[in-house]
């Protein structure tokens, strides 16, 4: 399966957090409470709790956060990279896409299997915002972008087209909320890069020549971004990092804020000083501290920060600054994050084996009855909302 990190640690590689929280207090609890007789949403993971033996775990999620494992659940599968629409979970296990629909219980079954490279090389999964279209990367020297278009009445997947000088193997790239533009950063090739794609009504994707604009880093440093979340509207989050000629960090991962046009064209008043820093990822002088995953709410209020250092909620305010509201909500490393629509915020952990749940309102960040989840060798995670 395909495992995301900063590629300006890659690439060196191969050429006292805070536990206060900013105005809101994380409490646990291990009691499980009887969920709601309607879920509030599906969660699909996949794992391998054994030696060459892979799965998919399910569970359904009450109005408080706790969970239940869903009927006929987990299902064994080759598969690990997971994505959903209303209708249909899709997988990939590096050489085949696999179809599964969802009952109205939320059980799964197996109903499609489309080759796609024999010898692997396929993963970092995406859907449109209208769930009718699947993107995935393809590991070439390229580094191309696969774009499926989905029959919602068989979960059946038709070549559309591809695309090639993506931003590389595992990216998942952000739709804002026209559907037609979305986004990716990376430093890959020791070149900091803000991909962007265009999508047809089709489904169809080309490349978007995207203005590459950074905010002005401190005196002779440069920022190097990675990964990118969109809000509902026009906005992106992006996460950069001070570097300096070394490509060695200079300071913690900051968030800067950008605002898309009408034709994909991206700007930004983030600045150095208006920059929140993380804690979750980055500390100076430590190439293997970063950020690893981030994800926008549905409302478009908060951004969850996952990193080597744990996972952390800020404010997402539109085009204006973001704005800090928890410190470090998990210690462990976290290697990707989810919502739902009903303030629930799911991460795993890989090296944990965790999957944390928390409840997030604007007065409370609280853990979930029974969180955190031990997870045998955790993969992937995705959410349903209901």
């Amino acid at each position: 399966m395909s495992r995301r990190f900063p590629v300006f640690s890659l690439a060196l590689i191969t050429a006292f957090a805070s536990t206060v929280l900013a105005s809101a207090q994380v409490t646990s609890s291990s009691t499980e409470q009887s969920p709601a007789s309607s879920p509030v949403a599906y969660i699909y993971l996949s794992s391998s709790p054994s030696s060459g033996e892979n799965q998919i775990d399910g569970y359904s999620v009450a109005t408080n956060g706790s969970l239940t494992p869903l009927p006929g659940m987990p299902l064994s599968t080759p598969a690990g990279d997971v994505v959903v629409n209303k209708l249909w979970l899709f997988a990939s296990d590096g050489k085949s896409l696999y179809s599964f629909s969802i009952a109205s219980n939320g059980s799964l079954k197996q109903v499609d299997t489309l080759e796609v490279e024999p010898q692997g090389g396929v993963g970092g999964l995406f859907l449109d915002h209208t769930g009718t279209s699947l993107y995935a990367d393809y590991f070439t020297e390229n580094n191309e972008e696969l774009a499926y278009s989905i029959d919602n009445s068989t979960g059946k997947l038709t070549y559309l087209d591809n695309i090639s000088a993506g931003p590389g193997f595992g990216y998942v790239e952000s739709f804002v909320g026209d559907n037609e533009y979305a986004y990716e950063s990376t430093c890959y090739h020791f070149t900091p890069t803000i991909y962007g794609i265009q999508r047809a009504s089709t489904g169809a994707i080309t490349v978007l020549d995207v203005n590459q604009v950074y905010p002005k880093a401190p005196s002779g440093d440069f920022y190097c971004p990675w990964s990118a979340a969109a809000d509902s509207t026009d906005h992106l989050a992006i996460a950069v990092q001070p570097l300096n000629g070394n490509w060695t960090p200079e300071g913690p991962y900051q968030l800067a804020t950008y605002t898309v046009d009408s034709a994909g064209q991206l700007s930004t008043t983030s600045t150095y000083g208006n920059m929140p820093a993380t804690e979750a990822g980055g500390q100076a002088g430590n190439p293997n501290s970063y950020v690893i995953d981030y994800r926008m709410s549905p409302s478009g209020k908060y951004l969850a920060v996952a990193g080597t250092s744990g996972l952390q909620v800020f404010h997402f305010n539109g085009a204006a600054p973001i704005t800090k509201y928890t410190g470090l909500i998990v210690k462990d490393q976290v290697d990707q994050v989810f919502w739902d629509n009903s303030n629930h915020l799911y991460a795993i952990g890989y090296s944990a084996q965790k999957l944390w749940v928390f409840t997030v309102t604007s007065s409370s960040v609280t853990q979930a009855p029974g969180s955190p989840h031990t997870i045998t060798g955790v993969g992937s995670l995705i959410v349903l909302p209901k």
